[in-house]
Order: C-alpha cells, then structure tokens, then sequence
C-alpha cells in the first residue's frame, strides 16, 4: 500500500493564506515591495577603488597597522592580498612601490595630494617628525606629503615612481623630486654629504627644454623623463650606461638621450634596477643599461647607448613592456608574452637562463575555451618577480616570493603564472622589491 502523500498542494495553500494575510496586514509595504527592480543591485561609484597590498609588513610599505594582541614575528610578512584602511578613506588614484615604501596619490583639492609610508631614510616620502629636530625614519601607515603647488585645488597627479631611495611625481604643474640624490637622480646639484633623512627640500622641474614631461620613471639610482614629442632625458647614476648618455658618469641634470631613439618617438618607459626598456609608437623595443644577464643581445655588459632590440621584430607589434632586475617581458598586441634573461622566466624551473624570447602560453593566463577573449594587456615586474594584468582584471605573478610578494598564501618560488585570488578586478598594479600594490575596482 502506498502512504505517500503529495504535500505540494498543502504548501502552496499555506502560502496563499500567508500571502493574503500579509497584504491585508502590510499593504503599504506590499505595493512598494512589488515596484522594486528584479535582478538589479546597487553599483559602487564610478570613482571608488580598492586599494590591496601584501608582502614585507616590517618595512612599513603595505600601510597595515598592528593590533595590541599581535606578536611581530607572526606578522612578518602578509601572503596574501589585503584591503588596507586608507584606501576606504581616500580616493586613490595611483600608487608606486619603491624599496622598502609606497607612495599613494589621492583626488583631493588641496597640496596633500600625495602620501607615503615604509622606509624613510632619505626623506624619499617626505619629512615627517613626532617631536623637533627627530625625523621619522619609518612610517607604518600613510602620511601626507606637502607638494609646493601653486594651484592645489585644480593641480592632478598624472604619474608616480619610485627608486630605491628617491621618488619623482609627475603633475600637470611639472615633475617634483624628492629623496637621495647622491648621484643626481633628483636631477638636481650633488651637494657632498648632504643629510637626506633632515631634508625637506623637493625639487621643482616644470619643463625640460621648454618642453612639457609627460612621463616619468624611476630606475634603482636612476631617472628617466619622457617629454611631449617622444624624446626621452635621464639623470643619475650611470656606471652601467643605464641614463644612455654614450658615458658611464653621473649626471646631475635631465639631459637628452639619443642613440637609436634619436630619431624615434617614444611612448613608454619601463626600469626597475639599471636595465632600461623603452618602446616607440611603432611598437618597436629599445634598450640600455647593465646587459650581464642577455637582456640586449651584446658582447658588452654594459651599453650606455639606446641599441634597437631586433629580436623583438619577428614577434609583432608591442604593446608593454617590463624590466626587472635581471630578465625582461614584452606582450604583443594580440596577448601574447614573452620573457628572457635570467631568473624565473615564467616556463616552468627548468627555464632559467635564456638569450632569446620565451613565449609563455596562453592558457597559463586563462585563455581557454570558456574564455577565449582573455588575453594579457600589461606586464609589469618588480625585482625579482613579474605580474600580468588581462582585459577581464584578473592578476597573474609569478617569480621570487621573497616575504610573500606574490600574494599567493606561501612563500615558495612560482615558476609558471598562476592568478592571484584579490576581491576585485584589477586595474594597475605596482611590484616593489619585496611587497606590491594593487588598485582594484569592485566586481559589482
């Protein structure tokens, strides 16, 4: 005998009831519940950003505080990417990473348009002091940086570097400059046995031969500027040839690189130590710099002369570029990356050293069938490691995870891309020597 009994009737006549009764009870809240949207959500502000770091917290360059109840050494680095506070309180635009501290720029109206935490020994993120006459050496969460502006209230950041111990800010006032200059790098006067850490001096360059700068970056020791008809000006240390000036000096003051960009109009520039990528409209590579590792096919190990990269050629047209301290990565137009020189080059461990580009597959950035319209947009590296950014704001690392840098919950070495789970669709990325910096926009 079958005792089954179909309760579907019983429950849809106990929610009719329910149901009714609602609307004779609540019929105010009915009818409004009834005109609200289906399937629609709130959206965040077309402006609002997150901003995530992780790696090195000692130095103070993640701008994460501690809690009373945390031991340091349980905290030594943090693996895995973490929305920091003053991101929610400010609007960040920007952020760069420097060796061993950040610097933060922020939609605001007056001169504190930029802030910065992490190691502060050279005054590379400004002068900061708690009592007279005793400057901060460290700071552990971002403080503001007084720019000399003559119109805060409309001046805009359009770009931030920073080098091991100096930092430029570009604005559409000038470039400022600010930090070590022991070799020029500030582009300014060496001044013998200068105190860094009790400086408060920032360095105003509005235009470099009447010319407007339109982009700037840092090498280790080493400046590059960028001016608005493609030509490109350096300054600093130069004893690889990295400031491309035929010479192996110093140089205290922006002066104009030639070689084979001197005809050239140059559109981007990438260096994170004394290798120096740059690429021209045309898609074309150019490099300069210490070339012990095969970045620059050469028999020298240093060229102080912009020499065109003819092995690129073949590969397409360029669209980013990106060199670390000892290997080099290119994407193509159509997505594709390449990689060569020498550490992790993305192929897996046994491709460590090479002379000519390696192409790292598609698929290791998440082109498949499901995804076929994935395809990587920038690359970028700190020191050691590399990152990649793809058009559906998906972040891929890998290399040394010195303290954790990668943000992958370890700290074992990567040897092929693999992505980073982050709360939101990556728009830039900045990789320091040991700790990065992600700004994102929310996935809703």
């Amino acid at each position: 005998m079958n005792n089954r009994v179909n309760i579907l009737p019983l429950i849809y006549k106990c929610n009719q009831r329910f149901f009714s009764r609602s609307r004779r009870k609540y019929p105010i809240y009915i009818e409004e519940e009834q005109k609200l949207p289906v399937f629609e959500h709130r959206v965040s502000k077309e402006n609002y950003r997150r901003v995530f770091s992780w790696g090195n917290i000692y130095t103070g360059a993640l701008g994460k505080t501690f809690k009373s109840n945390e031991k340091l050494d349980q905290q030594f680095c943090l693996r895995y990417p973490k929305r920091i506070k003053f991101g929610e309180t400010q609007e960040v635009t920007a952020a760069a990473c420097g060796f061993g501290f950040t610097v933060f720029a922020v939609r605001s109206t007056s001169n504190e348009k930029i802030w910065g935490t992490g190691i502060n020994t050279d005054s590379q993120i400004g002068y900061h002091e708690v009592r007279t006459g005793h400057p901060l050496e460290i700071l552990f969460y971002p403080k503001p940086i007084a720019l000399p502006l003559k119109y805060p209230e409309h001046s805009k950041i359009i770009k931030l570097s920073a080098g091991r111990a100096h930092l430029l800010v570009l604005t559409d006032e000038g470039l400022f400059t600010l930090g070590n200059n022991a070799y020029g790098q500030c582009g300014r006067k060496i001044i013998p046995d200068e105190n860094y850490l009790r400086s408060n001096y920032i360095n105003h360059i509005e235009k470099i031969d009447e010319k407007k700068i339109i982009d700037v970056e840092c090498g280790q020791d080493h400046s590059l500027a960028l001016v608005e008809d493609g030509c490109v000006y350096s300054c600093g240390w130069g004893a690889d040839g990295q400031t491309g000036l035929s010479t192996f000096d110093n140089c205290s003051e922006f002066t104009r690189v030639k070689g084979d960009i001197h005809m050239e109009k140059i559109c981007k520039l990438s260096c994170r130590s004394d290798f120096v990528m740059a690429l021209n409209d045309k898609g074309q590579v150019f490099g300069w710099g210490n070339t012990e590792y095969n970045q620059l096919p050469s028999y020298h190990q240093q060229v102080s002369n912009p020499t065109h990269i003819e092995m690129l050629d073949k590969l397409g047209k360029i669209k980013s570029i990106a060199s670390a301290g000892s290997f080099c990565l290119v994407a193509t137009d159509s997505g594709q990356v390449y990689s060569w020189g020498y550490g992790l080059l993305g192929c897996g461990p046994n491709a460590q050293q090479a002379n000519e580009p390696l192409h790292i597959p598609e698929v290791l950035f998440g082109k498949n069938d499901f995804h076929p319209e994935n395809e990587v947009v920038e690359v970028t590296c700190g020191l050691y490691y590399s990152a990649a950014v793809t058009n559906l704001g998906n972040l891929y690392v890998w290399g040394r995870n010195k303290y954790g840098c990668l943000g992958l919950g370890h700290e074992k070495d990567q040897y092929f891309p693999i992505m980073v789970a982050i709360g939101g669709y990556v728009e830039k990325i900045s990789c320091g020597v040991d700790h990065s910096i992600a700004i994102c926009k929310p996935f809703i």
